[in-house]
């Protein structure tokens, strides 16, 4: 006679909790083969992970260091605690900077947007050649800040640039453009929005692609006409793309630097002095390395803060369905 061994109840305790709803619950792996994994990720992170330490986070932590002393490049620091962010905020320059910077961006961001958009729209339909349209228009995208800038610095000359001369043929007055502290701002905002363009019409039409065309066609048999469907289906399910292309346009607006160096080098009359201008001048023109260093550090807290404002606030309209 055959004897079939007795399952303990410790034995059938466990089974019990490996199975659970029909499958198998997954096992732990031993240490040894996660701290392996561990040590392979971070071997195939490393050409990446070592230009990050050393050319964005090695310079942040030595410019926060070195916003806490006083430093003229050339001497050895002194330290000077808070002091440089104490005087930073109460310096009428820091608020002017920020205010001039504000004044780019709200010029430049709807500008760019809007002019993206259209672009996008235009090259998303059926036009002949639009291939090479989306080629044309993303060059200057990929072209030096500093060649463009020149450009449009010669295009806006107000005595002898061409935009004045074609205004003039129709016996308009044309503006001393970068010449003039009125108008010195909107021309490096459309230098600028000229520029990038072709960069939001990209992330723009990639995101109109990417919409059901059935949502398109369900519109029409409702009768919604054209803008209907814009406001209605394009707009809400272009929202990611939009979302994305606010944010990278707010940090790029807060740090403009190479238009506004070469076509006007903050003048005239200050009227251009943004706050990375601010920065450089601070350090290469003052010798305030250290007061440089804490402006950095604060623009890069407002930048932080209005990030994180953006995100908490996508959750209202950015619709990811």
């Amino acid at each position: 006679m055959t004897t079939v061994p007795l399952r303990s109840a410790s034995t059938d305790a466990a089974d019990a909790l490996r199975v659970r709803g029909g499958g198998t619950q997954r096992r732990t792996p031993p240490r040894g083969k996660r701290a392996k994994y561990t040590l392979t990720v971070l071997v195939f992170l490393l050409p990446s992970l070592i230009p990050l330490l050393a050319f964005v986070f090695g310079p942040m932590i030595s410019a926060g260091w070195t916003s806490l002393h006083s430093w003229n490049l050339i001497g050895p620091m002194e330290w000077v605690g808070l002091d440089n962010y104490a005087d930073l905020l109460t310096d009428p320059a820091t608020g002017a900077a920020f205010l001039h910077t504000l004044y780019y961006i709200v010029g430049y961001l709807p500008l760019v947007y809007i002019g993206g958009l259209a672009l996008a729209l235009a090259l998303n339909s059926k036009l002949k050649g639009r291939s090479l349209l989306r080629g044309v228009y993303f060059l200057p995208v990929i072209t030096s800040w500093v060649v463009v800038a020149l450009v449009w610095r010669w295009l806006l000359n107000p005595s002898t640039g061409v935009v004045n001369t074609v205004l003039a043929w129709f016996g308009i007055d044309g503006p001393g453009w970068w010449a003039d502290p009125a108008w010195a701002m909107p021309s490096i905002i459309l230098a600028s929005a000229w520029k990038d363009l072709g960069f939001v019409m990209v992330i723009l039409l990639a995101g109109l692609q990417s919409i059901n065309a059935d949502l398109y066609e369900a519109a029409e048999l409702d009768g919604a006409n054209w803008w209907q469907r814009l406001v209605h289906v394009t707009m809400p399910m272009l929202s990611p793309s939009t979302f994305f292309v606010i944010v990278l346009s707010l940090i790029n607006g807060f740090q403009v630097f190479d238009q506004v160096y070469v076509m006007t080098a903050g003048g005239p009359n200050n009227a251009t002095q943004v706050v990375v201008l601010e920065v450089y001048d601070l350090t290469f023109r003052y010798g305030q390395a250290g007061m440089a260093s804490a402006l950095s550090w604060l623009l890069f807290i407002v930048i932080l803060v209005v990030t994180l404002i953006q995100f908490y606030g996508q959750r209202r309209w950015v619709n990811y369905d």
